[in-house]
């Protein structure tokens, strides 16, 4: 009995010890999230029986718009190619296209789905198969101001600087084409413009660069991220501005740093929500508003305008802000995307990529122009829409599949 219980504690003892033995057991370590690939562009053919709506859409509403775009492409040399690798193909290709868009009636919706039908093709565009992406809406902004600063005018909106010197990256590296910078040469060398901040603080004073003066520095913040806006002066007459270069800082977002902050949900997030925010808040307003470096500079327009970044005059409603790296200036576009006033609606229309944007980043990414006035700002300032949508190309262009 004792050799037993003696051979039972040696055994529990050689136990504890190679217990002991044994590396000390180390937290899990979670696998790493697997790379996001970056963003490409994908094209898949598809029919215009797969575009939602476009029976019911009044396409020849669009006609101006594509008219205007048709005749800056048909200023470019044949061979030019559009698009990255010329995946919308070459100016060439959209000669008759455009010459037999050009002879429709006005106002004929049935003649202009016919010819569009016979003469484009649909492309289902994804982002690396992700097909739905965010759209977002802009306007024409509403401001008061004054040429002399008076009174309750006392916000100036610059005039571009002279020494601003804006650089399009893709002029010297393809695989940079939509990339921009901005700065100031010094010594030969191109050095940052100033930001927000700095030029708030005084960095242009006395430079008369000053365009003119506006009564609200929050609306004056706004007309930057709009790009055009109609100024009413103290005698009543309006004038136009619209963009005329950017200081080269990259846009931040102020609804964002709101968020961040915790003063908004995501949800809550709206033009609308943030200049309450900012009128809520006067004392927190500026340094809020520095947060975003970029900084806008303004021209007097005359004639038709705003003018969208291909250089011609925006179409409401029917213009679209795109990323230039993935889309050309000048595609037709079918858009399907919620409506920002109606829960139960979708935005279906043709549309014609015409602008650009700081924010506007991504193959599957678009900014709806809403025009001027109430409606659009309402519009524009709600809208935060999941959507997708198609380019229309020219038959018998190809563009590489994904």
């Amino acid at each position: 009995m004792h050799r037993s219980i003696s051979r039972i504690a040696a055994i529990l003892a050689l136990a504890l010890l190679a217990a002991c033995a044994q590396p000390p057991r180390l937290p899990a370590v979670p696998a790493p999230e697997p790379e996001k690939p970056p963003a490409r562009l994908v094209l898949h053919p598809a029919s215009f029986a797969e575009l939602p709506g476009w029976t019911a859409d009044r396409q020849a509403d669009a006609l101006p718009a594509l008219l205007k775009s048709c005749e800056r492409l048909g200023r470019q040399p044949a061979d030019r190619a559009l698009g990255p690798d010329g995946a919308m193909g070459r100016i060439g290709d959209w000669t008759a296209p455009c010459a037999a868009l050009a002879r429709l009636p006005a106002g004929d919706h049935a003649a202009a789905r016919q010819v569009l039908e016979s003469l484009f093709q649909p492309w289902a565009a994804s982002d690396n198969g992700a097909a739905e992406g965010l759209f977002t809406g802009y306007y024409e902004s509403a401001l008061r101001g004054s040429f002399r600063r008076q009174g309750r005018y006392q916000t100036p909106l610059y005039k571009r600087p002279g020494d601003l010197v804006m650089v399009d990256l893709g002029e010297f590296r393809p695989n940079l084409k939509g990339e921009r910078i901005a700065g100031r040469v010094v010594n030969g060398q191109l050095k940052p413009f100033a930001d927000r901040k700095a030029i708030e603080g005084g960095a242009l004073a006395g430079r008369n660069l000053e365009l003119l003066y506006v009564d609200d520095p929050v609306d004056a913040f706004f007309v930057q991220i709009q790009g055009s806006g109609r100024v009413t002066l103290p005698d009543g007459s309006q004038i136009r501005i619209g963009y005329d270069g950017q200081n080269g800082h990259p846009y931040v977002a102020i609804g964002r740093e709101l968020v961040a902050r915790g003063a908004l949900t995501r949800e809550e997030v709206s033009m609308q929500s943030i200049r309450a925010w900012l009128e809520a808040h006067p004392g927190e307003a500026k340094a809020l508003l520095d947060t975003n470096p970029s900084f806008v500079f303004f021209r007097q327009l005359e004639g038709e305008g705003p003018v969208g970044a291909q250089g011609v005059a925006l179409t409401p409603g029917r213009s679209l802000a795109v990323d230039r790296s993935f889309i050309a200036y000048g595609v037709p576009v079918w858009l399907e995307a919620q409506d920002p006033l109606a829960a139960d609606t979708r935005i279906r229309r043709l549309m014609v990529a015409q602008d650009t944007g700081g924010a506007i980043r991504g193959p599957v990414r678009g900014d709806v122009f809403w025009g001027h006035g109430p409606e659009a700002e309402q519009r524009a300032g709600l809208m935060k829409s999941q959507g997708r949508y198609w380019l229309l190309l020219p038959r018998g262009v190809t563009p590489p599949l994904g």
